[in-house]
């Protein structure tokens, strides 16, 4: 399709993106910041939801499962009486070390100076 025919949009669509790909893997928000926590140590349930300001139980839940199908994220059940669980980062969740290193080192020069990316001037 050429550019400018859909409605002024120059890219249409890209077969094969790895950034598009990565993104749908690690997925939202609430992703990047239980693996961002995982990264420092493994974590329980509650741990994870004590730590993480403003996250609930039903969507930290949601997130652990998803990082867990994505093979990020691995669950270990540490004790039966009383029942324990933690999570840590996999091989494959501990290789985006350098991705959050990057965005750790944006965010230190951009993200700080209190303009948002959205367009704030």
């Amino acid at each position: 399709m050429k550019a400018g025919s859909n409605g002024g949009s120059r890219v249409t669509n890209i077969p094969e993106c790895p950034i598009v790909d990565a993104i749908k893997n690690i997925g939202g928000e609430w992703n990047f910041i239980i693996i961002r926590y995982l990264n420092e140590k493994a974590m329980g349930f509650n741990e994870l939801l004590k730590s993480v300001q403003g996250l609930n139980s039903k969507t930290l839940s949601r997130v652990l499962k998803n990082l867990q199908s994505a093979e990020i994220v691995d669950r270990t059940i540490v004790n039966t009486q009383p029942f324990l669980v933690q999570y840590s980062l996999t091989e494959k969740g501990r290789s985006l070390d350098p991705v959050f290193e990057a965005l750790r080192e944006w965010g230190t020069r951009w993200a700080s100076t209190g303009m948002e990316v959205s367009g704030a001037k």
